[in-house]
């Protein structure tokens, strides 16, 4: 298998996982897209190649940037589903709020996803999220304030917390950025 062909593969196991973290059917995102389920099977199996039109379409009606649907090239074959160089991490999310993540799996096919997260000084979630995850972070450096299920913690470099199947948010009131390692259950990017 070339890395093409690898890139594609992982493409596909990427797109079934994130529909079914999100308890979609291949129906439920036919019906988005308005393609067929045999077609969405297909890509899911590596069958047919989506357009770049489609991998934006697929990546909306997932709600993940474009940016996760890419990027799985750059690993050598033997490295490729085990290893994850600095340089080859896939960017996840817009950046807007100020928090810059990168994907630490080598792909979406696990039970959970590990992510790097940097939250810039002065920036903050502004809504409020509700995931029906199981999240543990570690601080590598910095301090982030959270709220968690209705309650304030400050965590700082060295600290780990978990947010279970609870709303919440975060802000970076200071003036360095913060960084920590996400391990989220099951996968949402």
């Amino acid at each position: 298998m070339n890395d093409q062909t690898l890139a594609a593969a992982t493409l596909g196991a990427d797109i079934r996982a994130l529909r079914k973290a999100r308890g979609l059917t291949l129906s439920d995102i036919g019906a988005i897209l308005n393609r067929s389920v045999g077609w969405l099977s297909q890509v899911e199996r590596d069958m047919s190649e989506p357009s770049i039109s489609d991998l934006r379409q697929i990546a909306e009606a997932l709600g993940v940037p474009m940016s996760m649907l890419f990027a799985h090239s750059g690993a050598p074959a033997d490295e490729h589903g085990y290893i994850v160089r600095a340089g080859s991490r896939r960017p996840m999310g817009s950046g807007e709020e100020g928090l810059i993540e990168e994907l630490l799996s080598p792909d979406l096919t696990d039970d959970f996803e590990m992510v790097h997260s940097t939250f810039r000084p002065q920036s903050s979630m502004q809504t409020p999220a509700h995931r029906p995850t199981q999240e543990v972070g570690y601080v590598i450096s910095g301090k982030l304030d959270l709220l968690i299920g209705g309650r304030s913690f400050t965590v700082g470099s060295g600290d780990s917390f978990r947010i279970k199947h609870e709303p919440y948010q975060w802000s970076n009131p200071y003036d360095e950025p913060a960084v920590a390692v996400w391990v989220i259950a099951p996968p949402v990017y």
